[in-house]
């Protein structure tokens, strides 16, 4: 059963690699506009912004930023498999993270230029996403992203 469960959950991760100051909850609201430019320019419809996976999102840029440390698995070992069952998401479902002091269009163009992040953002399954970054809360405007994309 767990197995078959497994394989009906398709995740896609193109990196292989609570609340607290420099939040940035809320950045899904502000990347409707960019991810609407980069879905429709390429023939795909828009994605609708979900609170669940900003939530999702939120969780994993804070961990990066507690931890400084970019990448896809917590250090209680939970993978992004782990976090979509835990948050509930089933199907398809993929992450972008990203770190450094880019603002948003910075940051999609960079997405752009990676084959991994692109296709995770041109992923035609993906109806929705969730959007955001948290600061190291050490002073410091370095940033890490997280972007949750699923059916």
């Amino acid at each position: 059963m767990k197995s078959a469960a497994a394989g009906a959950l398709l995740l896609l991760a193109a990196c292989q690699t609570s609340t607290s100051p420099g939040q940035g909850a809320g950045a899904s609201a502000a990347a409707v506009g960019h991810l609407a430019e980069i879905r429709t320019t390429h023939g795909l419809p828009r994605l609708v912004s979900d609170p669940q996976l900003e939530q999702a999102a939120l969780r994993q840029a804070g961990y990066m930023a507690r931890t400084a440390q970019m990448k896809h698995t917590t250090g209680w070992g939970r993978n992004f498999a782990a976090r979509m069952r835990d948050d509930g998401v089933e199907g398809a479902a993929a992450e972008n993270i990203a770190h450094g002091r880019m603002g948003m269009d910075e940051l999609f163009s960079m997405w752009m230029a990676s084959q991994g992040h692109r296709r995770n953002m041109l992923d035609p399954r993906f109806s929705r996403f969730g959007l955001a970054y948290m600061r190291d809360g050490n002073g410091s405007q370095q940033r890490y992203w997280a972007l949750v994309l699923a059916r």
